[in-house]
């Protein structure tokens, strides 16, 4: 048996896009291009605005926060919402409480049904 820790003491900072106390903890890597992890976004944090690499789905698994798109509409998420983004598409995320979503980025990835 092999223990983990997906807390956000655990993860790397997240310092491009100008963003402000938010980190990154990977879950794992497929041999496929899929990257499974959690962004932990703390209290006052914020992911700066970029363009998705790849195909992403954001889902809130504890606490709440917002995400805003290219047309810049914040929109307010909780935990059990989710959010997916095409690649190319311009979004930041943030939180005033704090938050942490589990996050998929793969190029075959496919917005849910």
């Amino acid at each position: 048996m092999q223990l983990y820790t997906f807390r956000s003491e655990a993860g790397n900072k997240i310092s491009k896009y100008h963003s402000i106390l938010a980190s990154y903890s990977k879950v794992l890597r497929t041999e496929e291009p899929t990257n499974i992890g959690f962004i932990h976004i703390e209290k006052g944090g914020v992911v700066g605005y970029h363009q998705a690499p790849v195909p992403q789905l954001f889902i809130v698994v504890n606490g709440e926060g917002w995400v805003e798109g290219e047309d810049e509409q914040r929109v307010y998420l909780k935990s059990g919402d989710g959010v997916f983004w095409n690649k190319g598409e311009g979004h930041r995320s943030g939180s005033e409480k704090g938050l942490t979503a589990l996050v998929l980025q793969s190029e075959e990835l496919q917005a849910p049904s």
